[in-house]
């Protein structure tokens, strides 16, 4: 079985951009980020409705790093500490060698390739790294711009699963996506 451990934090930079630890002053875009409708609109996860929600997100991404069961990283650009997204490996199975990942984008740096760099950094950081035998990332079958990231990333579709999820009051699909470490 895999153990993780994320102290010290590991900063990854790529060509445009610094993924750094989130914290307390990224309160705003955090908060930005987690109360804009269209920005959630593929994310079964409740609005932020405060930055005290805000808060608590990051609260809660330092607590799986201090317990190493998670990572998350802000994304920026190099030349700017502004808060852009967050990008992380989430539901790690260690005794499987497999971690979720996930990562969200405030709308206006959509289309700029932002995320594809991330992925493709952090597919590394799991496979080199972390010493993962595969990732996979589980999204909405409609979100059609993550799917594009996660097929340019070299992830092949794994599963449709047809209303595996009761959120707000319906069932939605989940499409599963998967890149197995082939070194």
């Amino acid at each position: 079985m895999l153990e993780f451990n994320f102290t010290p934090f590991p900063v990854i930079e790529t060509e445009r951009l610094l993924l750094r630890r989130v914290t307390t002053d990224d309160v705003n875009e955090v908060f930005e980020l987690r109360s804009n409708p269209e920005n959630m609109k593929y994310i079964p996860r409740p609005l932020s409705k405060s930055t005290d929600d805000a808060l608590k997100l990051i609260a809660e991404i330092e607590d799986k790093i201090d317990t190493n069961i998670g990572i998350n990283w802000g994304i920026t650009l190099k030349d700017d500490t502004k808060l852009l997204g967050i990008i992380g490996y989430y539901r790690m199975q260690p005794e499987n060698h497999r971690a979720e990942i996930g990562y969200i984008l405030l709308p206006e740096f959509h289309g700029k390739g932002i995320i594809t760099e991330a992925v493709n950094q952090l597919i590394k950081y799991g496979f080199e790294d972390l010493k993962l035998h595969s990732i996979e990332a589980v999204i909405d079958p409609e979100n059609f711009a993550s799917e594009k990231v996660l097929q340019k990333c070299g992830f092949v579709k794994e599963a449709h699963l047809k209303e595996v999820l009761f959120y707000e009051g319906r069932f939605l699909d989940s499409v599963i996506y998967s890149l197995l470490n082939s070194k």
